[in-house]
């Protein structure tokens, strides 16, 4: 997997379609999160990628809420994304949103992961320490089951992710914990400057 354009590109592309502050730490997140799973599973030669596909997944969804995932392909093409790529970011609306369904290993790790990014970040502001780092998975728990904390975290798409990946949802919490906290400085500091 080779994206046929520069992070520098994609970021620039990101930010064409969206300003606000939250969805670009979100992108962000994502984006390193990706980049962490592609180590994490074996696919480390495609990090690049798959931190692309995080980091664009999201890039008609300020602007377009109501057509998301169905006028990224658009605003994608005329940055200069391949098709694969199109493929993969529009499949992390699987049901919601898209038909396209994720096939590969990369777009189910982004199907399950992207909204408990939203979850497990919206957890950590709760937190004292503001951080992921000092987040277990048991506390998780207890916010997943709250259905009014981050009640725009979808609970069966989280649940969905897991089975398509085929891991318990302790696994998935934990990993995707561990993944958010690999990039949380990196992230911090990128939308401090």
């Amino acid at each position: 997997m080779k994206s046929q354009i520069t992070r520098k590109e994609a970021l620039a592309l990101l930010k064409e379609y969206n300003q606000e502050p939250f969805h670009i730490l979100h992108a962000l997140t994502v984006e390193g999160v990706m980049r962490w799973y592609a180590k994490e599973l074996g696919y480390a030669e495609d990090e690049e990628y798959w931190g692309q596909v995080g980091l664009l997944h999201d890039i008609d969804f300020e602007k377009y809420p109501e057509q998301h995932c169905v006028k990224a392909p658009e605003l994608l093409l005329a940055g200069g994304v391949g098709e694969d790529m199109i493929h993969a970011i529009c499949s992390h609306g699987y049901g919601l949103c898209s038909d396209v369904e994720p096939e590969h290993e990369m777009e189910k790790v982004l199907f399950a992961a992207d909204e408990l990014t939203g979850l497990i970040g919206a957890a950590a502001r709760m937190r004292p320490s503001k951080s992921t780092k000092d987040m277990e998975v048991s506390s998780l728990k207890k916010k997943f089951k709250d259905k009014k904390f981050a009640a725009g975290c979808s609970r069966d798409v989280i649940r969905q992710g897991a089975e398509r990946l085929g891991w318990e949802m302790d696994e998935l919490f934990a990993r995707t914990i561990e993944a958010m906290r690999s990039c949380e400085d990196g992230v911090n500091a990128e939308m401090n400057s």
